[in-house]
């Protein structure tokens, strides 16, 4: 059988891969992409379909964001993929949590972020999903979306396909890169100029010295849904609380935040030690979906916990109301993620690029990273 030919290949079809192999196609390249899935059912399905630019720190990683959000806004124009522009806030109930809210929305927008803080009253009566007891402020952000991951990655999929002529070659996993050739299962063979490697953690299995160098850890996520909720009933903003504070590193400029930081550490060890951070978002179907959790390395198990679980809905309901709390869906994901770089970049052969682990924030920033890498080569 002869090779077959592509200027670009893309190993993954998730949501990185998807990225590079969009910008490769929009400046011109014939790309080629590899999934070992028929259908899409890695981490890129897994998530809440936030796109989250308020979790970025000011400067480069916000700023990539919001390009992101420029290409998401793109996809629901031309590929019709439904991504809402729903914004974020974030409640604060503790004193701790109030002062950090405060303390964002004076120094943030200065560095580029838009958001504005909300007094108690008016975040209640704004927002309806907002749950008033014990609330003292809100900080509302107008940048972040809501996709419905398993939904959009599909549609991206097929819309790279229609639009840019990308050959999609889903459910063949490829099990051998030698540049310039990509082997996948059964004899397949493609030539290719450039090729990337975006299959998060999976790239251990290509080139496993990469990997073992990388300092790449696996971070697995608890997650649930509800039912559709009554009556068309909306949440409105992605809805988040002071542990997501304590996660998100866009809040690290906050002197306020050791304070607030300490505090969870003494009173909530419980959602320390899983690395619970609670938010609910709403996909197009009127489901919430709320989480999450993170396990790293050898506390993986594949057996999730109830614990975790409940945990979390316990937290979320001291913030938020449902009409409807019954929980229709739960699963978990794992993710790739570097302990200090927002994505791995490697090049173990000349022209061979792995570009994974952009740890738990690949909805938010993988348009930017594509768009970033193909703007400097």
């Amino acid at each position: 059988m002869d090779d077959r030919r592509a200027d670009v290949a893309v190993v993954g079809g998730g949501i990185v891969g998807l990225a590079f192999a969009w910008e490769a196609a929009r400046r011109g390249r014939s790309v080629v992409v590899f999934d070992r899935t028929p259908v899409p059912q890695g981490a890129s399905v897994r998530n809440f379909g936030m796109v989250w630019p308020i979790g970025q720190p000011p400067g480069p990683d916000h700023a990539r964001a919001l390009r992101s959000r420029e290409r998401w806004l793109e996809l629901r124009d031309r590929a019709g993929v439904w991504a809402a522009e729903c914004g974020s806030l974030h409640l604060a109930h503790g004193p701790d949590e109030d002062a950090v809210l405060r303390e964002f929305a004076d120094k943030a927008p200065a560095a580029g972020v838009e958001c504005t803080y909300l007094p108690a009253a008016e975040a209640a009566g704004r927002f309806p999903a907002v749950n008033p007891g014990g609330l003292r402020g809100a900080l509302h952000s107008p940048a972040e979306l809501a996709v419905n991951p398993p939904a959009a990655v599909a549609r991206l999929q097929q819309f790279l396909a229609e639009a840019h002529g990308v050959t999609l070659r889903l459910g063949a996993a490829v099990v051998g890169v030698d540049m310039p050739r990509v082997r996948a299962a059964g004899g397949e063979v493609w030539r290719a100029d450039r090729v990337f490697v975006c299959g998060g953690a999976d790239f251990e299995t290509l080139f496993p010295e990469v990997f073992a160098a990388a300092g790449v850890r696996r971070c697995k996520l608890q997650m649930m849904k509800t039912r559709p909720q009554p009556g068309g009933w909306r949440v409105g903003p992605h809805l988040a609380g002071g542990l997501t504070l304590c996660h998100y590193k866009a809040f690290e400029l906050c002197r306020s935040l050791p304070a607030l930081k300490a505090r969870v550490a003494a009173e909530l060890p419980e959602y320390v030690r899983y690395g619970i951070h609670v938010m609910a978002s709403q996909n197009d179907r009127g489901e919430v979906v709320i989480g999450d959790s993170h396990e790293y390395d050898a506390d993986i198990s594949p057996f999730d916990k109830a614990e975790i679980d409940d945990l979390v809905l316990a937290y979320l309901r001291k913030m938020a109301r449902l009409p409807d709390w019954a929980v229709a869906a739960r699963w978990h994901g794992v993710y790739a993620k570097h302990p200090d770089e927002p994505i791995v970049y490697a090049e173990p052969q000349p022209g061979c690029v792995v570009a994974a682990a952009p740890g738990g924030a690949g909805m938010t920033l993988s348009f930017g990273f594509a768009r970033d890498w193909w703007d400097a080569t």
